[in-house]
């Protein structure tokens, strides 16, 4: 497979969940595919972000409401309901993976939401796991997103977070982490997990080859 489609599905799978109307375009011509070609990229993240979930969630996982934030095609409902998890409600920004994630049947409830714009479109204190997977990155949400659907999360509930670790994303992993700190100093939660991963996805960028790393991260609910 050609470079430029291996860089076409990568802006497909990182740039589904908050851009404006400069990347609506490419996410309708591409969303439909990229579901299929997670291969090509090798593109991990949703299931580690479930199998670390699955480790530390020992609650009833079928009763569980699990909440999906940029949740596009449904790539993390997928491996979750693997787990034994199987009620989701999604909020995407794009409306054509939207759709996608609606034909799949695994959400029970699909919102349209541009994250960092506006209320919540959810309930507080609802969700006793709520997940971020592809959408912690530079140029998507800012960090103080978490903050806010950290809200969302019934006390003693799982937040589950990833981001890359590759040199473009550096400032924001930083950035990323100072807050995930703050937000545990300020005891709205505590650290669970922070796994550092060295085969995240392949690379895409000529100034990096092989793959590039990638970090997940639980935090509990006080």
């Amino acid at each position: 497979i050609s470079g430029y489609m291996i860089l076409f599905l990568y802006l497909c799978l990182h740039f589904h969940s908050s851009h404006h109307h400069t990347t609506a375009a490419l996410i309708s011509r591409c969303t439909i595919q990229s579901a299929g070609d997670v291969a090509v990229l090798d593109y991990r993240a949703p299931s580690l972000a479930a199998n670390s979930i699955s480790t530390h969630f020992s609650g009833d996982r079928e009763a569980a409401v699990v909440l999906d934030v940029a949740c596009g095609t449904g790539l993390v409902a997928q491996q979750m309901k693997r787990h034994g998890f199987g009620h989701f409600v999604g909020i995407e920004g794009s409306q054509a993976m939207l759709e996608v994630a609606r034909e799949s049947g695994l959400y029970q409830d699909l919102k349209q939401c541009m994250l960092g714009e506006g209320q919540l479109p959810v309930q507080w204190g609802l969700f006793d796991v709520v997940v971020f997977v592809g959408a912690l990155s530079v140029g998507q949400v800012p960090v103080d997103v978490v903050k806010e659907y950290c809200k969302s999360t019934k006390p003693g509930g799982y937040i589950c977070m990833t981001t890359r670790s590759n040199h473009d994303n550096l400032q924001y992993k930083a950035s990323l982490e100072r807050e995930l700190k703050q937000m545990e100093e300020e005891e709205l939660w505590t650290c669970v997990e922070s796994s550092q991963v060295e085969d995240w996805e392949r690379a895409v960028s000529e100034q990096e080859h092989g793959y590039i790393s990638g970090a997940v991260y639980i935090y509990k609910t006080l």
